[in-house]
């Protein structure tokens, strides 16, 4: 035992024992993780494929605007960081592929079928950074609360969507769209993104279970009956009736000017002025 102590007195003995060591630990993770690394390495193909099936789509059919990397262009901004979900509500809008260049895009039938925009999606994404596009699990409104989404929805979304989410004209030729067409997952991507003039409600701002109240909300409001009458909006009977008094007393008033225009000034004749 006395040579064992004596060697291990030596300097380099605690040297070749560190190294000894890394190589047992570097043998037993590459054992554990062979498995796991085949599997990723799958994975990784595969998403390659998906990809380079996205980055076709987009180079036939977007790349004249944002440009063949998706760079951006002197016609259209770069997509890269503006992520999954931007893509998909865009897309899934008809939004874009864009007809003219305007302030605001208007929504149209969409030329791509899902698949193909959840490829260009995986495209975009691949290039770095931006909101991923929410499973239908994220988006499901069931056990939502539309009371609360109806507070969220009044607070943050109302003053350019309306009450009833019918929208309204905003300045310098933008204009905040109806959503009565709209689905749960587009609302959803729109609030992660802020499209056009709307702002970008992200998690921090708005929890995910807070966008759910507001899809509630939104998807309750347009689809209830309305009882008869002008909508206006759907801000209640209280504007309805002012709408109605108004317009009544401008008729009354319209009919009195009209009626004191169509009367004759006719006056008496002055004393001594008569004809003989």
């Amino acid at each position: 035992m006395s040579w064992i102590n004596a060697r291990r007195r030596r300097p380099a003995a605690g040297y070749a024992a560190l190294l000894l060591g890394l190589v047992v630990v570097a043998l037993a993770y590459g054992s554990l993780t062979s498995r796991g690394g085949v599997t990723a390495a799958s994975a990784a193909v595969g998403a390659r494929q998906d990809t380079t099936a996205g980055k076709n789509l987009f180079q036939a059919n977007c790349s004249s605007c944002h440009g063949l990397e998706a760079q951006g262009t002197s016609q259209a901004p770069s997509l890269i960081g503006s992520g999954a979900a931007a893509v998909y509500f865009q897309m899934s809008t008809g939004r874009m592929p864009a007809k003219e260049i305007g302030p605001e895009q208007p929504r149209k039938p969409t030329t791509f079928t899902e698949p193909q925009i959840y490829e260009i999606a995986d495209y975009i994404a691949s290039l770095g950074g931006g909101p991923a596009i929410p499973t239908d699990e994220q988006v499901s409104t069931e056990g939502a609360d539309t009371a609360r989404g109806s507070q969220l929805f009044t607070a943050n979304c109302a003053q350019c969507h309306g009450f009833a989410g019918a929208g309204g004209a905003l300045t310098y030729g933008k204009y905040a769209p109806s959503l009565v067409a709209s689905t749960p997952k587009q609302i959803y991507t729109a609030m992660l993104t802020g499209p056009e003039a709307m702002p970008v409600f992200s998690d921090g701002t708005l929890s995910p279970e807070a966008k759910r109240d507001i899809i509630a909300y939104i998807r309750e409001t347009i689809t209830e009956p309305n009882p008869g009458g002008f909508s206006l909006g759907r801000t209640g009977p209280t504007t309805e009736g002012l709408v109605a008094w108004l317009g009544g007393l401008g008729f009354l008033v319209l009919a009195a000017l009209w009626i004191t225009a169509k009367r004759r000034d006719v006056r008496p004749a002055e004393p001594g002025t008569e004809e003989s």
